[in-house]
């Protein structure tokens, strides 16, 4: 079973600086619970050693995140895939911009998270709120990746 989730989230900064971020590996590695290392092997794809706060003790995974569509500076799809004991992770997330009334930028996005082993078997009323969690903190993190970014493009 897939759990879906989607929200929108507002930038204060411009659409060419939020692009910057989404396409960024490191930048975006930044931006995931628990990555202990990451490795980029070019700017469509990379992998990291993830410790996801699932229960007890966390699982650990090696994720591969690649890079499946884009259209600067609007669009981007990204599809991730982690194995790790006892669980694989199968993942679809888009992002699409566009420019806010007050001169930032707007961000829609979506996932759909699909989990399988022992941990998929906890099912969607388990996995949706621990999924939600974990989808706030990487946008929060995105949004400090933003203006990280937007500091050091003025200085």
């Amino acid at each position: 079973p897939a759990v879906n989730v989607s929200g929108e989230r507002t930038f204060a900064a411009p659409r060419a600086t939020v692009w910057q971020v989404i396409n960024d590996p490191e930048s975006m590695a930044k931006t995931m619970p628990g990555v202990e290392s990451f490795d980029i092997h070019d700017d469509r794809r990379w992998t990291a050693n993830v410790k996801i706060p699932l229960g007890l003790g966390g699982l650990r995974m090696k994720v591969d995140m690649e890079k499946v569509s884009e259209r600067e500076p609007e669009f981007a799809k990204m599809a991730i895939k982690g194995h790790g004991v006892g669980a694989m992770l199968n993942m679809e997330t888009s992002f699409t911009l566009s420019d806010a009334p007050d001169g930032g930028t707007a961000m829609a996005w979506s996932a759909e998270v699909k989990i399988a082993g022992p941990v998929g078997s906890m099912g969607q009323r388990v996995l949706q709120p621990i999924i939600n969690q974990q989808v706030q903190h990487v946008l929060g993190a995105l949004d400090q990746q933003v203006q990280e970014a937007l500091g050091s493009s003025t200085s």
